[in-house]
Protein backbone atom coordinates (compact mmCIF):
# COMPACT_ATOMS: atom_id res chain seq x y z
CA UNK A 1 0.00 0.00 0.00
CA UNK A 2 2.64 2.11 0.85
CA UNK A 3 4.19 1.62 -2.27
CA UNK A 4 1.13 2.48 -4.51
CA UNK A 5 0.48 5.33 -2.60
CA UNK A 6 3.99 7.33 -3.19
CA UNK A 7 4.50 5.50 -6.77
CA UNK A 8 1.00 7.29 -7.66
CA UNK A 9 1.88 10.65 -6.91
CA UNK A 10 5.24 10.09 -8.69
CA UNK A 11 3.83 9.37 -11.71
CA UNK A 12 1.24 11.83 -11.90
CA UNK A 13 3.81 13.92 -11.39
CA UNK A 14 5.96 12.64 -14.07
CA UNK A 15 3.22 12.50 -16.68
CA UNK A 16 2.43 15.91 -16.34
CA UNK A 17 6.01 17.05 -16.66
CA UNK A 18 7.11 14.91 -19.35
CA UNK A 19 3.89 15.85 -21.36
CA UNK A 20 5.65 18.80 -22.64
CA UNK A 21 8.41 17.87 -23.74
CA UNK A 22 7.18 14.64 -25.31
CA UNK A 23 4.48 16.43 -27.28
CA UNK A 24 7.25 18.87 -28.66
CA UNK A 25 9.56 16.11 -29.28
CA UNK A 26 6.31 14.51 -30.86
CA UNK A 27 5.16 16.95 -32.63
CA UNK A 28 9.02 17.96 -34.64
CA UNK A 29 9.42 14.22 -35.31
CA UNK A 30 5.78 13.89 -36.88
CA UNK A 31 6.63 16.11 -40.29
CA UNK A 32 5.12 13.84 -43.43
CA UNK A 33 2.71 12.08 -40.85
CA UNK A 34 -1.44 12.53 -41.02
CA UNK A 35 -3.06 12.83 -37.82
CA UNK A 36 -4.64 9.51 -38.14
CA UNK A 37 -0.63 7.75 -38.24
CA UNK A 38 0.38 10.33 -35.59
CA UNK A 39 -3.13 9.16 -33.19
CA UNK A 40 -2.75 5.65 -34.07
CA UNK A 41 1.36 5.47 -32.95
CA UNK A 42 0.94 7.47 -29.60
CA UNK A 43 -2.98 6.48 -28.60
CA UNK A 44 -2.92 3.62 -29.64
CA UNK A 45 0.11 0.95 -30.19
CA UNK A 46 2.32 2.38 -27.79
CA UNK A 47 -0.26 1.68 -24.84
CA UNK A 48 -0.94 -1.42 -26.38
CA UNK A 49 2.52 -2.46 -25.75
CA UNK A 50 2.90 -1.15 -22.71
CA UNK A 51 0.00 -3.04 -21.49
CA UNK A 52 1.85 -5.78 -22.73
CA UNK A 53 4.85 -5.62 -21.28
CA UNK A 54 3.05 -5.00 -17.46
CA UNK A 55 1.05 -7.82 -17.69
CA UNK A 56 3.31 -10.71 -18.96
CA UNK A 57 6.39 -9.19 -16.77
CA UNK A 58 4.40 -7.97 -13.93
CA UNK A 59 2.07 -10.95 -14.17
CA UNK A 60 4.68 -13.00 -14.18
CA UNK A 61 6.41 -11.48 -11.08
CA UNK A 62 3.04 -12.03 -9.07
CA UNK A 63 2.93 -15.62 -9.89
CA UNK A 64 6.84 -16.48 -9.01
CA UNK A 65 5.71 -14.54 -5.75
CA UNK A 66 2.69 -16.68 -4.77
CA UNK A 67 4.78 -20.11 -5.90
CA UNK A 68 7.67 -19.18 -3.74
CA UNK A 69 6.75 -16.61 -1.44
CA UNK A 70 10.09 -14.43 -0.73
CA UNK A 71 12.05 -14.86 -4.06
CA UNK A 72 10.91 -11.87 -5.45
CA UNK A 73 10.08 -9.63 -2.18
CA UNK A 74 13.11 -10.19 0.03
CA UNK A 75 15.45 -8.31 -2.86
CA UNK A 76 13.09 -5.84 -3.26
CA UNK A 77 12.94 -5.36 0.79
CA UNK A 78 16.62 -6.00 1.08
CA UNK A 79 18.08 -3.89 -2.05
CA UNK A 80 15.03 -2.18 -4.47
CA UNK A 81 13.21 -2.61 -7.03
CA UNK A 82 16.69 -3.00 -9.36
CA UNK A 83 17.44 -6.65 -7.41
CA UNK A 84 13.60 -7.30 -7.95
CA UNK A 85 13.69 -7.31 -11.97
CA UNK A 86 16.77 -9.31 -11.56
CA UNK A 87 15.04 -11.84 -9.04
CA UNK A 88 12.32 -12.27 -11.85
CA UNK A 89 14.61 -12.65 -14.96
CA UNK A 90 16.78 -15.28 -13.11
CA UNK A 91 13.79 -17.25 -12.27
CA UNK A 92 13.03 -17.41 -15.94
CA UNK A 93 14.74 -19.96 -18.77
CA UNK A 94 17.81 -18.22 -20.07
CA UNK A 95 17.87 -15.87 -16.71
CA UNK A 96 21.23 -14.83 -17.47
CA UNK A 97 19.83 -13.46 -21.20
CA UNK A 98 17.14 -11.96 -20.27
CA UNK A 99 18.69 -10.06 -17.56
CA UNK A 100 21.28 -8.94 -20.10
CA UNK A 101 18.22 -7.68 -22.53
CA UNK A 102 16.51 -6.45 -19.50
CA UNK A 103 19.71 -3.81 -19.03
CA UNK A 104 20.01 -3.32 -22.92
CA UNK A 105 16.62 -2.08 -22.92
CA UNK A 106 16.58 -0.05 -19.96
CA UNK A 107 19.37 1.52 -21.20
CA UNK A 108 18.11 2.23 -24.35
CA UNK A 109 14.88 3.83 -22.50
CA UNK A 110 17.07 6.41 -20.64
CA UNK A 111 19.14 7.34 -23.54
CA UNK A 112 16.18 7.78 -25.95
CA UNK A 113 14.02 9.57 -23.23
CA UNK A 114 17.24 11.97 -22.19
CA UNK A 115 17.93 12.74 -25.94
CA UNK A 116 14.11 13.33 -26.99
CA UNK A 117 14.42 16.04 -23.78
CA UNK A 118 17.84 17.52 -24.66
CA UNK A 119 15.75 17.81 -28.09
CA UNK A 120 13.11 19.26 -26.93
CA UNK A 121 14.33 21.93 -24.89
CA UNK A 122 16.74 22.85 -27.49
CA UNK A 123 14.36 22.84 -30.23
CA UNK A 124 12.32 25.98 -27.40
CA UNK A 125 15.18 27.71 -27.48
CA UNK A 126 16.46 27.62 -31.09
CA UNK A 127 14.07 30.31 -33.40
CA UNK A 128 14.52 28.60 -36.45
CA UNK A 129 15.90 25.05 -38.14
CA UNK A 130 17.11 22.08 -36.22
CA UNK A 131 19.08 22.87 -32.55
CA UNK A 132 22.48 22.62 -32.80
CA UNK A 133 24.34 19.37 -31.78
CA UNK A 134 26.01 21.19 -28.79
CA UNK A 135 23.21 22.50 -27.40
CA UNK A 136 21.50 19.34 -27.23
CA UNK A 137 24.63 18.11 -25.60
CA UNK A 138 24.62 21.01 -23.25
CA UNK A 139 21.02 20.42 -21.94
CA UNK A 140 21.85 16.08 -21.99
CA UNK A 141 24.61 16.93 -19.46
CA UNK A 142 22.91 19.47 -17.74
CA UNK A 143 20.11 16.88 -16.92
CA UNK A 144 22.23 14.41 -15.85
CA UNK A 145 24.17 16.44 -14.04
CA UNK A 146 21.27 17.41 -11.90
CA UNK A 147 19.46 13.92 -11.44
CA UNK A 148 23.47 12.92 -10.28
CA UNK A 149 23.47 15.83 -7.24
CA UNK A 150 19.20 14.89 -6.85
CA UNK A 151 20.41 11.27 -6.04
CA UNK A 152 23.39 11.84 -4.16
CA UNK A 153 21.33 14.03 -1.58
CA UNK A 154 18.90 11.52 -1.46
CA UNK A 155 21.81 9.17 -0.06
CA UNK A 156 21.79 7.08 -2.84
CA UNK A 157 17.90 6.73 -3.65
CA UNK A 158 15.33 8.80 -5.62
CA UNK A 159 13.43 9.54 -2.90
CA UNK A 160 14.95 13.39 -3.79
CA UNK A 161 14.48 13.05 -7.10
CA UNK A 162 11.00 11.44 -7.20
CA UNK A 163 9.67 14.58 -4.55
CA UNK A 164 11.82 17.48 -7.56
CA UNK A 165 9.49 16.06 -10.00
CA UNK A 166 6.65 15.92 -8.19
CA UNK A 167 6.75 19.66 -6.77
CA UNK A 168 8.11 20.85 -10.24
CA UNK A 169 5.21 19.22 -11.96
CA UNK A 170 2.74 21.77 -10.18
CA UNK A 171 3.91 24.67 -12.31
CA UNK A 172 4.01 22.49 -15.63
CA UNK A 173 0.18 21.80 -14.53
CA UNK A 174 -0.78 25.51 -15.37
CA UNK A 175 0.58 25.38 -18.63
CA UNK A 176 -0.48 22.94 -19.77
CA UNK A 177 -4.10 24.06 -18.79
CA UNK A 178 -4.49 25.95 -21.90
CA UNK A 179 -4.07 22.68 -24.20
CA UNK A 180 -7.22 21.11 -22.82
CA UNK A 181 -9.38 23.86 -25.43
CA UNK A 182 -6.36 24.51 -27.70
CA UNK A 183 -5.30 20.89 -28.70
CA UNK A 184 -9.08 19.70 -29.89
CA UNK A 185 -9.67 22.93 -31.54
CA UNK A 186 -5.93 22.30 -33.71
CA UNK A 187 -6.95 18.92 -33.43
CA UNK A 188 -10.01 19.78 -35.69
CA UNK A 189 -8.62 22.19 -38.16
CA UNK A 190 -5.89 19.47 -39.03
CA UNK A 191 -8.27 16.65 -39.31
CA UNK A 192 -11.01 18.90 -42.04
CA UNK A 193 -7.65 19.71 -43.76
CA UNK A 194 -6.91 16.08 -44.40
CA UNK A 195 -10.46 15.17 -45.33
CA UNK A 196 -10.55 13.00 -42.21
CA UNK A 197 -13.62 14.98 -40.65
CA UNK A 198 -16.95 16.54 -42.42
CA UNK A 199 -16.10 20.27 -42.53
CA UNK A 200 -15.02 23.39 -44.85
CA UNK A 201 -13.49 22.43 -48.37
CA UNK A 202 -9.72 21.17 -47.71
CA UNK A 203 -8.75 24.35 -49.73
CA UNK A 204 -10.77 26.74 -47.10
CA UNK A 205 -9.14 24.61 -44.10
CA UNK A 206 -6.74 26.96 -42.10
CA UNK A 207 -3.42 25.59 -43.09
CA UNK A 208 -0.91 24.70 -40.30
CA UNK A 209 2.20 25.02 -42.52
CA UNK A 210 3.59 27.12 -45.29
CA UNK A 211 2.23 25.69 -48.98
CA UNK A 212 5.66 24.94 -50.26
CA UNK A 213 6.53 22.78 -47.14
CA UNK A 214 2.91 20.86 -47.56
CA UNK A 215 2.80 18.41 -50.73
CA UNK A 216 0.31 15.69 -50.30
CA UNK A 217 0.75 12.15 -49.21
CA UNK A 218 0.27 8.92 -52.07
CA UNK A 219 -3.61 8.74 -50.21
CA UNK A 220 -4.13 12.80 -51.35
CA UNK A 221 -3.52 13.74 -47.57
CA UNK A 222 -1.68 16.89 -46.28
CA UNK A 223 1.41 16.45 -43.74
CA UNK A 224 0.77 16.79 -40.45
CA UNK A 225 3.20 19.12 -39.38
CA UNK A 226 4.78 20.39 -42.50
CA UNK A 227 8.02 23.04 -41.53
CA UNK A 228 8.16 22.75 -38.23
CA UNK A 229 11.12 25.00 -36.99
CA UNK A 230 11.86 26.36 -40.43
CA UNK A 231 12.17 29.98 -41.00
CA UNK A 232 9.40 31.11 -43.07
CA UNK A 233 10.04 32.99 -46.44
Amino acid sequence: HEWLSAWTVFYFGWFLGYAPLMSIFVARISRGRTLRDLVTSTAIVSPLATMVWFTVFGGTGIFLEQRDPGVISEPLAAVGMDAAVIAIAEQLPYGSVVAVVLLVLTLTFVVTTTDSISYSIAAAGTEFGEPSVRVRAFWGVLMGAAAAVLIIVGDGGISALQSFIVVTAVPVGFVMLPTLWTAPRLAKEMAVEQGLYPGRQVSEAPSLAPESQAPATDSGQDELVGAAGQKPE
